[in-house]
């Protein structure tokens, strides 16, 4: 390989990491500067066919499993409902809306052809919308319903994405057929998932080094995927319960191995995320090389009516959705008493942003599929418009509709302090029951060092309440600390990087001590 073609194989990923860099930095939403970056490069570099099999295989199963990992299996429980409405229910719905609507505008398309395209475009991508909502403050019960949205829809979608494939090229498949297809599909990766979990936990369990096991860990989701896949069930389905799993078991780990994962997964998923909203805006030259000579008006009128059959397809499905089980069901008001407020219903039904998998399933439609050019150009236009559009008009809908987090922050902050109290209450209950037992030998001084920072610690989530200042404005004890005590950090940085220069330390050994005071600052960032 020569140096050309290095140069254009890194052209995409280092033009995606400058632009999500800038986004970060301006605090603009990457994934749609992105998007926008790639549609403006599109004429400009090479081109480059969105290769199915990369985004399924590649970056597919990590992005799931990082998602999964950092998400609340508790939280997700408690959101079932609502997330087995959209990921299961409204996929299907969105599937038959546009496979119909298709069908009217293209009589010549076979209904199963048609219905490909539904499942295609039906399942959101909700990487987009999670990022401005968790940015703007939307309500941990929102974000958690559009991340588990995101985390099992992409399975029912390609389930019946395939099941409609089959029966577009003639493969004689009845209703019968396709729904034991689904159920297969699905409970298949339910299993999978779940052995999987339990066997990988333990097994990560024995390696006892945290290296090792976050080495072990970014090979799980592929593994797990392919396994899934290879028996034909749901590849998606097992990844998340896998990642579920683990990272409901995270917290008992070592603290090297969570240290680490979370470097790992957010250097990671940073790094695919932004190739995968690039690659989308790449892919607009391409397309429309293949539709050169088709009548540009009739293309454009069958682009939006399919794209606003989508977007309508989720309002249509989410407001009833979300209301009419409450009044139909006595068993759903007990369990959930609190009913979801209007303004949370139109987030969640205008969170709609479609991604990379839809361009995935696309391109992986057969080359002699029914009308496969103009599918694949009517799914770049549901993509790009719900990401531009609706990802656009997102930020300006939560602040119009004034919603926050306000709420949420003071109890978490609250509930914080308390469980600091009182596991600072079990540290010293501990360190006095081992001075009593006189099994060792300890100085009185290092006692008090021990309850000093415990009592430090617990107050010092109690002073965060008031945002680090006391009642007069003055800072508190713990804030001054952290201040003091960063100067002093940075100036024996200064020291130690002065002695290396001048050969009296070598490189290891300031490797060593830099990795001491790296760790206490960042412990200082919650004491």
């Amino acid at each position: 390989m020569n140096q050309a073609s290095v140069l254009q194989i890194l052209v995409v990923p280092v033009i995606a990491i400058a632009v999500a860099a800038v986004a970060r930095r301006r605090g603009w939403s990457a994934p749609l500067l992105l998007v926008l970056a790639g549609l403006v490069l599109s004429p400009l570099v090479p081109q480059y066919e969105l290769d199915p099999e990369l985004v399924l295989l590649v970056f597919l199963p990590p992005l799931l499993y990082s998602a999964a990992i950092e998400s609340s299996y508790l939280r997700l429980k408690a959101v079932r409902r609502p997330v087995a409405l959209l990921s299961v229910g409204l996929v299907l719905f969105t599937t038959l809306v546009v496979g119909w609507v298709t069908h009217l505008l293209l009589p010549a398309l076979p209904l199963a052809a048609a219905f490909a395209l539904g499942a295609i475009v039906a399942p959101p991508d909700a990487v987009a919308a999670v990022a401005v909502a968790r940015r703007l403050g939307l309500p941990r019960k929102v974000v958690t319903i559009l991340v588990g949205e995101s985390l099992f829809n992409d399975a029912t979608a390609l389930t019946a994405y395939r099941v409609a494939i089959a029966a577009a090229m003639g493969a004689g498949i009845t209703w019968l057929d396709a729904s034991a297809r689904f159920l297969y599909a699905a409970v298949g990766g339910v299993v999978i998932g779940v052995v999987l979990a339990w066997i990988l936990a333990r097994g990560l369990v024995l390696l006892r080094d945290s290296l090792v096991e976050n080495t072990v860990m970014l090979l799980i989701p592929f593994a797990v995927y392919l396994a899934a896949e290879s028996v034909h069930v749901s590849g998606v389905i097992a990844v998340v319960i896998v990642g579920l799993y683990i990272g409901h078991r995270l917290p008992t780990a070592a603290f090297g191995t969570r240290l680490l994962s979370d470097a790992v997964w957010r250097v990671l998923g940073f790094f695919l995320e932004s190739i995968v909203f690039v690659l989308i805006g790449l892919q607009l030259w391409p397309i429309m090389k293949a539709l050169r000579g088709a009548d540009p008006w009739n293309l454009a009128g069958m682009a939006l009516a399919v794209f606003a059959a989508t977007v309508l397809a989720r309002v249509v499905w989410v407001v009833p959705g979300i209301y009419l089980p409450r009044i139909l069901s006595r068993k759903v008001r007990r369990r959930e008493p609190n009913a979801p407020s209007w303004q949370n219903v139109v987030i969640v039904s205008w969170a709609g942003m479609r991604g990379v998998v839809s361009l995935a399933a696309a391109f992986a439609l057969p080359q002699d599929f029914p009308g496969r050019d103009t599918l694949l150009f009517l799914t770049f236009v549901v993509v790009i418009g719900t990401l531009l559009i609706q990802g656009m008009s997102f930020p300006a809908i939560i602040r119009r509709l004034k919603i926050s987090n306000e709420q949420e922050i003071f109890a978490d902050n609250l509930a914080e302090a308390a469980a600091q109290q009182a596991a600072a209450a079990a540290g010293l209950a501990r360190l006095e029951e081992l001075v009593a037992e006189g099994t060792v030998d300890v100085h009185e001084d290092v006692v008090d060092q021990l309850r000093s920072r415990s009592e430090r610690r617990a107050l010092s989530a109690w002073e965060r309440l008031g945002g680090g200042t006391g009642p007069e404005g003055e800072e508190t004890p713990s804030t001054v600390y952290r201040r003091l005590r960063r100067e002093m950090l940075a100036a024996e940085r200064e020291v130690l990087v002065r002695l290396r220069d001048e050969g009296r330390i070598d490189d290891e050994v300031l490797r060593r001590v830099m990795q001491e005071l790296d760790f206490e600052e960042a412990t200082l960032e919650r004491v």
